[in-house]
């Protein structure tokens, strides 16, 4: 098989929101089937969820796999990876030493199989996009807000500003005064907040470059977007998925934080001393 083991785990969770509330249900069961095997047949797993087994074959086809028989061997490829087995659910009895190892576990994960579903060529057509832009405008509520700051923060160093707006109404007003030069990046991890999507729509027609970091490549925000960067994580009941995914968006930030300075290095590195300069005097020795 020539995708990443890494990826497939990935990959099936991205499609997730794409399927109906039975087929998410049978997707579920059969990724943590912890006996799946290649002996395992499409009428075993179709009698245990209760459906048919045409009703398999169609989900399978659903999340890109072209039967069941390719879906089992990819899941079974996928468990036998480095980077499966990293997360684990966190219980109401566990030490304070489980709970950290398994949110790191978890962090770790996202971080690896955000890696491998990452796509070089969206992510080199972001950084030439927004080396080029005149201006920049980040869009995200709750946590993805969080997100944005923090590479607005880092691209302030630089030299590049870039305005945060976590507002529906200023998020919208900011939209309807963009134009060719401009650009957006949009962080929502469902890739369905609508706060998020109306003004990227509105931006989009008004000619700004939209780019959208979410974990959905099905998702409203990444059709309507010219640019997407694909973050992933599994989370937990308690934590969601959130949480691990705000861990990946950053690393993928980062990453294009570095390839932005690196497209004039000079200059970057003028800007960063002359930022860390001004704020020198504010700290305590």
């Amino acid at each position: 098989m020539k995708q990443d083991p890494r990826a497939i785990g990935a990959h099936i969770r991205m499609r997730l929101p794409q399927l109906t509330p039975l087929e998410r249900k049978v997707v579920e069961s059969i990724t943590s089937k912890s006996d799946l095997s290649e002996q395992t047949s499409l009428k075993e797993v179709a009698v245990e969820n209760a459906v048919s087994e045409a009703m398999i074959v169609k989900l399978a086809k659903k999340l890109n796999f072209s039967g069941f028989r390719e879906f089992r061997t990819s899941l079974i490829y996928y468990n036998n990876s480095d980077v499966a087995n990293l997360h684990s659910e966190i219980g109401p009895n566990d030490s304070s030493e489980e709970l950290l190892e398994k949110v790191f576990r978890t962090s770790i994960q996202a971080i690896e199989e955000t890696k491998t579903i990452l796509d070089i060529s969206e992510f080199n057509r972001a950084a030439d996009i927004l080396f080029k832009a005149r201006h920049i405008d980040l869009y995200g509520v709750g946590g993805s807000a969080s997100v944005a700051r923090d590479l607005s923060h880092k691209l302030l160093k630089i030299g590049i500003k870039a305005m945060v707006h976590d507002d529906a109404h200023i998020m919208m007003m900011s939209a309807a005064i963009l134009s060719d030069d401009d650009v957006v990046i949009a962080i929502s991890h469902s890739g369905m907040t609508r706060a998020v999507i109306d003004p990227v729509k509105l931006a989009a027609r008004n000619g700004a470059k939209v780019i959208a970091i979410t974990n959905y490549a099905q998702s409203q925000l990444a059709k309507d977007a010219h640019v997407v960067l694909n973050s992933t994580s599994q989370g937990s009941h308690l934590l969601g998925e959130n949480a691990a995914a705000r861990i990946a968006q950053l690393n993928i930030l980062d990453a294009l934080f570095v390839a932005i300075a690196k497209k004039d290095l000079k200059k970057a590195a003028q800007n960063l001393n002359k930022t860390q300069q001004a704020v020198k005097n504010l700290r305590e020795y």
